[in-house]
């Protein structure tokens, strides 16, 4: 396996090989690190601050640093960087939202992620429609863009807030937003090669995965500050849940 291979997936660097090709896509990232930041002001401030929430904020720091270093040198090694502390957050909020918004049992908590982990592998088989995304096809890019690695979390996100509406928890809105967010990323994420000959800003197209990054900080954000601020209700709704 070649690990300096780089990877031309994008609109924003077409075929150029330099470092700067896509500086939108790379700049960007930094509003992962200000989500981060104003999360973890927040988190000092809180008066029920727990070691899981300040992860989960780290987590959302290490986010934006390995996506600014693919959208950079765009190689085989960087992907790594890129889509791995995405994966461990998506996991981890996953456990975390069971545990301590809806106080689920550890088992019940094993056999989401067991469910997660699961859906991950199995939506890497769903069937392309063809036509669809016929730029994208053209391009020989892989299935809606690549954009079916997220669906687990556009799922997840949505039944979760269902199950918050159900059990009266604060947290619902934060998430709700959260999950409608994900939902317009995730479509300007699939579309990028599609409205790449739409977007020509200072004499270069850009595409929407800038958009992309964006938003999921937005998204992320909007997911610590439910961790941060309501992390701690499941004990007291549970407690009204009983009468």
């Amino acid at each position: 396996m070649d690990w300096s291979q780089q990877f031309f997936i994008y609109c924003e660097r077409g075929a150029d090989p330099s470092f700067w090709a896509e500086p939108f896509n790379a700049i960007s990232n930094g509003a992962f690190l200000v989500a981060a930041a104003l999360a973890a002001h927040r988190w000092s401030q809180s008066a029920t601050r727990g070691a899981a929430e300040l992860a989960l904020v780290a987590i959302v720091g290490v986010i934006g640093v390995g996506s600014f270093i693919f959208h950079t040198f765009a190689t085989r090694w960087a992907v790594i960087l890129d889509v791995g502390p995405i994966g461990v957050f998506m996991l981890a909020y996953l456990i975390y939202a069971l545990r301590w918004f809806l106080a689920a049992p550890w088992w019940v908590v094993a056999l989401g992620a067991a469910a997660f982990l699961l859906s991950a592998q199995v939506i890497g088989l769903a069937p392309c429609a063809s036509g669809l995304l016929p730029i994208t096809e053209a391009a020989g890019r892989s299935c809606y863009n690549g954009s079916l690695a997220y669906a687990p979390a556009l799922f997840a996100l949505p039944i979760l807030t269902g199950l918050l509406i159900w059990r009266g928890h604060p947290a619902v809105w934060c998430v709700g937003w959260a999950a409608f967010a994900l939902a317009l990323s995730i479509t300007l994420r699939t579309l990028d090669l599609e409205v790449c000959a739409l977007t020509d800003l200072f004499g270069r197209a850009r595409g929407t995965h800038a958009l992309w990054h964006l938003l999921n900080a937005i998204v992320l954000y909007l997911l610590l500050m439910a961790a941060i601020e309501h992390g701690a209700a499941p004990a007291e709704t549970k407690g009204r849940s009983a009468h």
